[in-house]
Order: structure tokens, then C-alpha cells, then sequence
């Protein structure tokens, strides 16, 4: 690596050095610190980055920090996450929805996806605009909208991470994934549309975001139901375990170039496409093999694409230079943020009598374990250069680092376990 720079990298060599570095963290967090794997990679390339700056400032010379800014700006995490990881990973992620279990609890999913994305946006956006006047910030009052749509979609990664380590009840498994798996879909669509008003200086139209929205989010949804359809026929066509695994590949890859070339939401078409391939295709389309071979690979794709969205999340703090503003911004995002959550579940799940979860302690895991991740870091870092963008991000790391060292550390208290007289012997 050049010292005074990302000059000379290639692709190659960032993937590379996000692997290595994601593998070396890991092992030494496995052996030394013992944290769960997402907070100790998280923690690590926080520390790392603090670390840059210290010997920076200190030793004479050495401009690490300015290696690390580069390179993170060539690698431009922001498009490294929604353009590619996140298809992976969603796909990954619906593979393990019973999709009977998510059809019980379709009402409520759906809404908590939908209207509870919506309205944690509104909440969130006009509780920052009084306190924004209050603290005489000077931000235009769209903008604290835009950081409600960011900062309001659960990231699925951090949520599925902690379901598979814990023998949860499957109802509660099923509902608290499939809202995180399509609400980010739906953040990312409203926070486009908002955006754009933001960056243009238009007034919001509620009708014209109401069409962008429906055709993004619907179009969607069809390129997802395609595409897994497509890979469905096509895997049940043969028995070749090696074929069906760059099957899988293609749809999701395709897919979601498909979705982007379509101007559509491609987080909601990969999450259906998963859906699809998890539960028609695990169980009509593949022999025992292949779906070892399949759940398999696409294990190993969520386990090292989650190290790496991690240990990049960590290194992405050194993108903003703290102030005293910052830290205010940061510590006040929190509750905001949980206040804004737990409303917005009341909203989506009390006013529909028959949206309440029907797994026990539902509504306490969807509250606690709606953790914030890449996607809304992703999401804040691709906004305009600028003290409006300098805020944003501040308010949305001290959001998603309460989420990540706090609120995964303490959900497990909110997991509701199976009786162990009624798991079967195969799962102790």
C-alpha cells in the first residue's frame, strides 16, 4: 500500500486487503477478546481507526490516515454495499425464512415494513426538526426526513446474525427476519425519493412519492418473483449440484442488475427471489446434495460478506472528524431513534387488531432488536459533502454503534427460547 495513498490498488487488491484484514481481526478477536464475532470486528476496526490517527498525529512523517481515507474513498464503500454486498446478502439472508411461518404472520410483516417504515421516517424527521430549532442547527427541514428514511430500516445482516446463533422460537424468527429482510428495501426506496426533493430544492409531493414508490417497491417485487421463478425451472431441470449453485449465482447477480437497469428496488426483488429458492426450490427443485452444496456456499457468503461489513463499518468512522456539535448529534439520534421505533411498531401493529404478532414476546425483540448497520451508514456516507452531511453521519454512527455494541449485546434477554421438551432431539 502507498503511503500517501490509494494510487496503483486494483479492485483485487482492496477486496484482498478487506478479506485479510477481516481474517486476521477475526482470529485474533476468536482468541483474545471472545466478543461476538459482529461486535469484535465492529470494535477492532473502530480501535484501528483511532489507532491511525494517534500514530499519525504523533509520529512525524507517517500520514496513515490519509492511506486509510484513500482507500476507503477508491473502494467507495457506499456503492460496495448497495450496488453489490447487499444483494448478496439479502438473498443469503431469505434463503432461511420458513415461508409458512412468514405467511402466518404476512399481516404484520407487512405492515411493519411498509407503514412502520413510514411512519418512524415522519417521527423521526419532525422530533430532529424541533430539536434541530432548538439547538439552532440551520438545517433545511427536509433533510431531517431524509436521515428518518436512512435510519429507519433494521439492517437483516445484524438481525439474522443473532436469530441463527439462538434456538428462537420460529414464529418470532419469522416474523422479526421477514420485516428486516423488506423494510430496508422500502427505507432505501423512500429515502430515494427524498433525497431527490432534498438535493433539487422541490417541494415533497406526497402523490408523486406515493407513484415513485409503488413502482420502485412493485417493480420489485416482480423482478424478484421472475428471477427466483426462472432459477426455480431451471434447477429443477437437472441434478448437478455444482450448476445450481451458479444458478443461484446468477439470479442473484442478474437480478439485481436487472433491477438497477429497471430503475427498480433491487433489495426487495432479492429478497423474494430468496424467499422463492429457500423454500420452493430447497424443497422441489434440488436433491439432498445440491442442497447441502447450496445452503452451504451461500453460508459461507453471508459469514464473509458480514466480516467485511462489519470491519469496513468500524474503518468508516475515520470519514468524519468529531466535533462538539457531533457528539450532541450522536448521543440525541439514539433515543430519538428508539422512541421513533417503538411507536412506529405500536402504530403498524395495535391499529389492525389482527397485525399483532402472534409470537410471544414479538413486539420486545421488534422494539430491541431493530438494529441499524451498513445499510443506513451506506446510505448516510452517499449524501452530499457538507456540514448538513457531517451532522447526518454523526447522528447515524451514534445510532447504529449503540445498536451494534448495545442493543445486540442485550437482546438475547428479549429472545423468547422453545421449551427444550418440544425441540427435536436433532436440533440439541
Amino acid at each position: 500500500m502507498h503511503a500517501g495513498g490509494s494510487e496503483g490498488l486494483t479492485s483485487f487488491d482492496m477486496a484482498a486487503g478487506v478479506v485479510v484484514a477481516s481474517a486476521l481481526l477475526g482470529w485474533f478477536n476468536h482468541h483474545f477478546l471472545k466478543l461476538p464475532h459482529v461486535i469484535g470486528l465492529t470494535v477492532m476496526g473502530a480501535l484501528a481507526s483511532a489507532g491511525l490517527l494517534l500514530v499519525n498525529a504523533f509520529v512525524p512523517g507517517i500520514t496513515l490516515d490519509d492511506t486509510v481515507a484513500n482507500f476507503l474513498s477508491s473502494l467507495n464503500f457506499t456503492n460496495t454495499l448497495l450496488n453489490g454486498m447487499l444483494s448478496f446478502l439479502l438473498f443469503a439472508g431469505a434463503l432461511h425464512v420458513p415461508l409458512d411461518r412468514l405467511r402466518a404472520d404476512w399481516l404484520p410483516v407487512l405492515l411493519l415494513s411498509t407503514v412502520g417504515v413510514i411512519v418512524s421516517t415522519a417521527l423521526i424527521g419532525v422530533i430532529g426538526w424541533g430539536l434541530g430549532m432548538v439547538a439552532g442547527l440551520g438545517i433545511a427541514p427536509i433533510w431531517y426526513f431524509v436521515f428518518g428514511a436512512l435510519i429507519s430500516p433494521t439492517d437483516p445482516v445484524s438481525v439474522l446474525g443473532v436469530l441463527k446463533e439462538k434456538q428462537v422460537d420460529e414464529a418470532l424468527q419469522a416474523t422479526v427476519a421477514g420485516e428486516s429482510l423488506f423494510n430496508d428495501g422500502v427505507g432505501i426506496v423512500i429515502f430515494t425519493i427524498l433525497l431527490g426533493a432534498a438535493i433539487t430544492g422541490q417541494d415533497f409531493s406526497f402523490t408523486e412519492g406515493a407513484r415513485l414508490f409503488a413502482l420502485e417497491a412493485g417493480g420489485g417485487i416482480a423482478v424478484g418473483l421472475l428471477c427466483g421463478w426462472l432459477g426455480f425451472r431451471a434447477m429443477r431441470s437437472m441434478d448437478d449440484y455444482s450448476l445450481e449453485v451458479l444458478i443461484t449465482l446468477a439470479v442473484v447477480m442478474g437480478g439485481y442488475a436487472l433491477s438497477s437497469s429497471l430503475h427498480v428496488s433491487g433489495p426487495l426483488a432479492m429478497a423474494v427471489a430468496g424467499l422463492l429458492i429457500g423454500n420452493y426450490g430447497v424443497t422441489y427443485a434440488m436433491s439432498d446434495i445440491t442442497r447441502d452444496y447450496v445452503i452451504k456456499f451461500w453460508e459461507l457468503i453471508d459469514d464473509l460478506l458480514n466480516s467485511a461489513l462489519f470491519l469496513l463499518i468500524g474503518l468508516e468512522m475515520i470519514a468524519l472528524v468529531p466535533g462538539g456539535p457531533h457528539f450532541s448529534v450522536a448521543l440525541l439520534a439514539i433515543p430519538v431513534a428508539l422512541i421513533s421505533r417503538a411507536l412506529a411498531i405500536s402504530a403498524s401493529t395495535r391499529l389492525v387488531p389482527s397485525a399483532e404478532p402472534k409470537a410471544e414476546g414479538a413486539r420486545k425483540v421488534l422494539w430491541w432488536g431493530g438494529l441499524r448497520g451498513g445499510i443506513s451508514i451506506a446510505l448516510a456516507l452517499s449524501l452530499p459533502a457538507g456540514t448538513t452531511r457531517d451532522l447526518i453521519l454523526a447522528a447515524t454512527f451514534g445510532a447504529v454503534l449503540f445498536s451494534v455494541l448495545v442493543q445486540r449485546a442485550t437482546l438475547d434477554r428479549f429472545l423468547t427460547r422453545p421449551d427444550p421438551s418440544e425441540v427435536p432431539p436433532t436440533l440439541h
